[in-house]
């Protein structure tokens, strides 16, 4: 039922484009149980007689009727293939609107390599199975009750053929469908897991070589491969019986026709051209039911994608947006957690526990700590990547759940994330991620703060340089300060740095700290940082550990007040400072 319900949906933009499918069909399937009937008395009346204007007339009819076959099912096909393909467009659309709704939480829960599975090969199982139900939807069945019924008016004395072939050709390709139609449910997962292993080894070629384990991980993927392989071997074996079985049954009907006929010819019971014509409606009748029991061949594989595909839409976002949100937030940014706290689905305890403080605009609030202390959760948990399990985060003394997110939100937020991420296009294309109308004078501005103008003014097409997919082709420092550029061209007034200095040597996080004094003066700026150089000067300082907030203040006050932060400060070789 999810199967149809999804078709069915899928198709109802395209209902003109579905029954001119039909029309055709119709009249592409009657022209062809015509031309049987019309060969047997060119046969009967024309050859038989030796009268040739017979024969003429005859023949010229049909092939009359034989290009308008071929013109309506040209027709029926050219409109099935167009619905079937926009509803695999449509689908795609929707997954990927959908996934991009995502946070993080849903993203770990399916997985990417799933993700991409059931965006690409689970649409296109939809697709190909809504294109060939269309092409069957009437040839099939009209193929196959009008050649009976045709069948019959010609010869009724040989009915029990049709009663004994149509059986056997429906047990012979069932009996194959039903030993390959577990294993088209196996092929989804072991697409899943193919497309996992390469996007691993993909995303992680640098560590692979600099551990030197190539050889380990291509035994990995040969293992996914071989399996994958093999699941296509026993389908294919079975597959490739199917026409031999089919040719063996439609022959083994001719043959019997033939031998059924024969004494009724010698009797004068029964015409030539009724036999060809006999043939002719048994092999139609065969081969549609061939093309029904094929479609069912396609059902099983077509479901187990179409239930992938549903779940994917059915999955709500637990980051829900109000199409009623609150638009107008008026005066400079203040930014509050209120006892806020955040648990991962099925973890024992929380990330956060219990954070609470507020921070203004005009203030640099510093976030440290160890690793897995919660830094980029909270920081996340600003431009509701992820919503708080508990407490609230206010945004001038507004629930940011309540929030129109991209109208008052996100126009006020510049992310550098913790991992860089750089689009595929040109050094310019992805800084006006920031600000599509940002004209070059403005990038170059967002590039001299953020320390890349140099590295950029070397490459050889300067801002039309070629950015591979990730920012590959750039090194990891150059790659953070074009994502620092990037936010710097939206021109926040909330500005999110997820330990985004830690590529940069200690001269250039110097420089590129004092140039954004001047540049976020007006802004509040949230900054997670390792080194405890990048924040001295921060206004406040929150230390995290397991989740919660041990200690807050400023440089000084900390190394006063907090054995945690004095922790930190030793451990990267400053203890002076804690004297």
């Amino acid at each position: 039922m999810t199967l149809l319900r999804l078709v069915l949906r899928g198709l109802k933009p395209y209902s003109i484009w579905v029954l001119l499918v039909v029309l055709f069909q119709i009249v592409g399937v009657l022209a062809a149980l015509y031309l049987p009937t019309l060969n047997a008395d060119i046969i009967d009346d024309g050859v038989a007689k030796a009268d040739v204007p017979v024969i003429w007339e005859l023949g010229q009819l049909m092939l009359l009727i034989s290009f308008g076959n071929i013109i309506a099912l040209v027709a029926a096909n050219f409109f099935a293939a167009r619905s079937a393909m926009r509803t695999g467009k449509d689908l795609r659309s929707k997954v990927f609107a959908q996934v991009s709704s995502f946070s993080p939480r849903e993203l770990a829960e399916f997985g990417t390599p799933s993700l991409i599975t059931r965006s690409t090969n689970d649409v296109q199982q939809v697709q190909m199975l809504v294109f060939f139900s269309l092409n069957m939807l009437v040839q099939a069945p009209v193929t196959g009750i009008g050649g009976v019924i045709l069948a019959l008016r010609v010869e009724p004395g040989m009915a029990w053929l049709i009663a004994v072939m149509v059986p056997v050709m429906l047990v012979a390709v069932g009996i194959l469908i039903l030993k390959a139609a577990p294993l088209f449910k196996q092929m989804q997962g072991k697409i899943d897991d193919i497309n996992g292993v390469l996007r691993e080894q993909i995303t992680g070629i640098r560590v692979l070589r600099a551990f030197v384990r190539e050889d380990r991980e291509r035994e990995r993927y040969a293992v996914v491969n071989d399996q994958l392989t093999d699941l296509n071997r026993r389908i294919g074996l079975l597959m490739i019986l199917i026409n031999p079985i089919i040719m063996f049954i439609l022959n083994v009907s001719s043959v019997m026709v033939l031998l059924v006929a024969a004494p009724r010819i010698d009797a004068g019971q029964m015409e030539i051209g009724s036999i060809t014509a006999f043939i002719a409606y048994l092999m139609q009748i065969l081969i549609a039911v061939m093309m029904a029991t094929f479609m069912t061949m396609m059902i099983p594989r077509a479901m187990v994608s179409a239930d992938r595909i549903t779940e994917v839409l059915d999955t709500e976002t637990s980051v829900h947006q109000r199409s009623d949100g609150i638009r107008d937030v008026e005066g400079p940014v203040e930014l509050t957690f209120d006892n806020v706290s955040f648990t991962y689905p099925g973890a024992e305890r929380p990330v956060l526990e219990d954070i609470s403080f507020t921070a203004r605009a005009g203030q640099t609030v510093a976030i440290i700590g160890g690793t897995g202390a919660g830094k980029t959760t909270l920081i996340n948990l600003v431009p509701r990547l992820m919503d708080a399990t508990e407490g609230r985060v206010l945004l001038n003394g507004h629930d940011v759940r309540d929030l129109d997110d991209a109208r008052v939100l996100w126009d006020r937020v510049g992310l550098v994330p913790q991992r860089p991420y750089l689009f595929s296009g040109t050094v310019a294309s992805n800084l006006r991620f920031g600000d599509p109308t940002a004209d070059e004078q403005d990038l170059w501005h967002a590039l001299t703060v953020a320390q890349g103008r140099d590295f950029v003014a070397s490459m050889p097409t300067e801002l039309e340089s070629p950015i591979a997919q990730g920012g590959t082709n750039v090194s990891g420092g150059q790659r953070q300060r074009l994502c620092i550029a990037r936010a710097l061209v939206a021109k926040p007034s909330l500005y999110l740095f997820d330990d985004s200095f830690s590529a940069l040597d200690l001269t250039t996080d110097a420089r590129l700290r004092a140039a954004l004094v001047p540049e976020t003066k007006d802004a509040l700026m949230l900054v997670v940082a390792q080194r405890v150089s990048t924040i001295t000067a921060a206004d406040l300082i929150l230390v995290l550990d397991n989740g919660r907030i041990v200690g807050q203040g400023t440089h000084t006050e900390l190394l006063e007040s907090s054995e945690t932060y004095q922790e930190i400060v030793r451990s990267q070789g400053v203890e002076e400072e804690v004297a």
